[in-house]
């Protein structure tokens, strides 16, 4: 009843899209995602307010890596 919530695993298309943690330089604020490699278009998942969010953004998406772009 009162235990860990389980995470679903949710996929997303490995050849066209890439994880990606979009930072603000002004403000700071960091948006995990997925990139379009071919068209270059941003899809917004999940906003990131500390570790803990990213942790649960990558284990969603069974992503062991995410890299950042400015």
């Amino acid at each position: 009843m009162f235990g860990k919530k389980t995470v679903k695993k949710k996929e997303y298309d490995q050849k066209n899209l890439r994880p990606i943690l979009r930072c603000s330089i002004c403000t700071g604020e960091q948006v995990a995602g997925f990139k379009n490699i071919h068209t270059g278009k941003f899809e917004e998942i999940l906003l990131v307010r500390n570790q803990k969010d990213l942790d649960q953004f990558m284990e969603m998406y069974g992503v062991d890596t995410v890299a950042k772009e400015y």
